[in-house]
């Protein structure tokens, strides 16, 4: 069952993470964090002008709230439900791209290639720490994106942790 964290213009225009610092601090105290995996969901009430086509990503207060939750959380997006489109949402807010009706989120491709290395590297790393190995999740998780991980890059990590 998702759990659903409610964010507002309020959190928005003041950089507030309250919500999500709430359900994360609860989850790291009880120990529980590992039985939420792949069930957050954000709902954004931010409201939007409907003469305006402005899609969340591109309103700059929506996209610096997430910014600076990626930079205290950087592990989160293993947390986000992915099946309800979470991630790709979460990495829209990350990185450049256009919308096509027919094609849906088009991605900077340089840009996808940075934020997706650099979320498997820090993903590998904090898993580890935490005594979880993952790759096979860490794989599909860049299987969302059409990236396909070998086997020989988690060896690579993991022979050279730091």
């Amino acid at each position: 069952m998702p759990t659903v964290i409610t964010i507002n213009a309020q959190h928005f225009e003041t950089l507030d993470l309250a919500p999500v610092k709430a359900v994360l601090d609860h989850w790291l105290q009880t120990k529980t964090l590992f039985d939420h995996e792949q069930s957050l969901q954000f709902q954004i009430d931010y409201p939007q002008d409907p003469a305006q086509s402005e899609e969340l990503p591109d309103i700059p207060e929506v996209r610096l709230w997430f910014l600076r939750l990626d930079s205290i959380y950087p592990w989160l997006p293993y947390w986000l439900d992915w099946k309800s489109g979470e991630l790709a949402r979460y990495a829209a807010m990350l990185v450049p791209h256009e919308f096509s009706k027919r094609e849906g989120i088009l991605f900077n491709p340089q840009a996808l290639d940075l934020f997706l290395m650099q979320k498997i590297f820090v993903l590998h790393h904090w898993l580890k720490q935490n005594g979880v190995a993952r790759p096979n999740t860490l794989k599909q998780m860049a299987e969302l994106f059409g990236y396909e991980l070998e086997d020989s890059l988690f060896t690579l990590l993991d022979k050279h942790a730091p």
